[in-house]
């Protein structure tokens, strides 16, 4: 169960890419979901779950919970996942940081509205809380399973499955085969050393931190659409560096950018895992990011990658990356470790997941009717 079934999002992706491969091992897949793109739901058995309450987007989660519930009553599936906030699955993927987290940073006056006095945080409080009462969860990172123990208190096991990578699509031939043209025809120099960020919200990932960050023979190229450009094009200009900073906006093509790019960096103050850096990682680079991205859990600090902590010590990195043949060491790591979270090795873990949760079912429904 997905709302959308397409590759636009983080989770969206994650669910097509997993759910295919379970297809293709000749498991038996049923869809639900308001929409699904044509490619991606070939094979599969798609339940279209009615799209109501648009008005409203908690209120429209609440009617796909609701709706899907409707459609799931007497069906006798092995096994019942969801992506989403829903109620009535055997496994619950959580791809974020919980919402009761996030109403813990408030100023004490706006947590006591939105704990009591705000309908709409009350309803997603509710449906989060179903959520978490799934017998089994799945988080994407150990940083989000730490958040759920934390504001749920399970005591259950919590499996960690990271997002995985196309690691034929992201590859160091994309670089070495395009390198050279991509950057003639962006207008960088040989000497110049690109820094990446991708990402569309710029404030919770770090922008603000890596713009003054930013020296030297560096650009930095911003692909992605977040709040307030014009704060971040003013903060360059304070830096003396929007010459050197290029927004790119949305892009279609971003395999263009890694392709032109040396170092990946996201220095997100918050991040349930963080894809850029996986999909770097992939393509060779160098990556940094932060302590509090996910996908930190991934990196071995100054061998496959970077973990920086302060503003400081992120402008000591990139300056140590300016030698290429650090960037070529650490690339060269970085990418092994890729290869060993592809899609397949996700989909892997969710099947034997999926048989364990299978298998565990039916001998409970066994021991019921023994006992009857």
């Amino acid at each position: 169960m997905i709302k959308n079934f397409n590759r636009v999002g983080g989770a969206e992706k994650y669910a097509v890419e997993v759910t295919r491969r379970l297809h293709e091992r000749r498991h038996n897949v049923a869809l639900y979901s308001w929409s699904a793109d044509k490619e991606a739901v070939s094979g599969l058995t798609f339940h279209k779950v009615p799209n109501r309450l648009k008005f409203s987007s908690v209120l429209n989660l609440y009617s796909f919970s609701r709706e899907v519930s409707r459609m799931l009553r007497g069906k006798a599936y092995d096994v019942i996942l969801s992506h989403d906030r829903t109620a009535s699955q055997d496994i619950a993927v959580i791809h974020t940081f919980s919402y009761k987290s996030g109403i813990a940073k408030y100023s004490f006056f706006r947590k006591i509205d939105q704990l009591y006095l705000s309908p709409r945080s009350g309803l997603h409080l509710w449906l989060e809380k179903k959520q978490m009462e799934t017998p089994w969860l799945s988080a994407v990172s150990g940083a989000v399973r730490a958040d759920i123990q934390a504001c749920y208190g399970r005591k259950d096991p919590i499996d960690v499955i990271t997002p995985g990578i196309d690691t034929n699509e992201f590859n160091p031939s994309l670089v070495a085969d395009n390198r050279d043209r991509i950057r003639k025809e962006e207008g960088i120099s040989e000497h110049e050393m690109i820094v990446l960020f991708v990402g569309s919200e710029f404030k919770r990932k770090g922008l603000d931190r890596l713009i003054p960050a930013i020296s030297g023979a560096m650009r930095l190229m911003v692909a992605g659409r977040g709040e307030n450009l014009g704060y971040y094009k003013k903060l360059a200009e304070t830096h003396g560096v929007d010459t050197k900073t290029v927004f790119l906006g949305l892009t279609p093509d971003i395999k263009r950018y890694y392709a032109a790019a040396d170092v990946v960096v996201l220095p997100s103050r918050i991040e349930a895992f963080g894809m850029s850096v996986l999909e770097g990682m992939a393509c060779g680079h160098p990556v940094i990011t932060s302590a509090g991205a996910g996908c930190a859990a991934l990196i071995d600090d100054g061998v496959n990658g970077f973990i920086c902590r302060n503003a400081d010590e992120l402008s000591s990195i990139l300056e140590r990356l300016r030698n290429p043949s650090l960037r070529r060491r650490v690339g060269d790591r970085a990418r092994a470790l890729a290869e060993k979270h592809s899609w397949d090795s996700t989909a892997d873990q969710f099947e034997n997941r999926c048989l364990h949760v299978a298998d565990a079912k039916k001998a409970a429904q066994r021991h019921i009717a023994k006992n009857k």
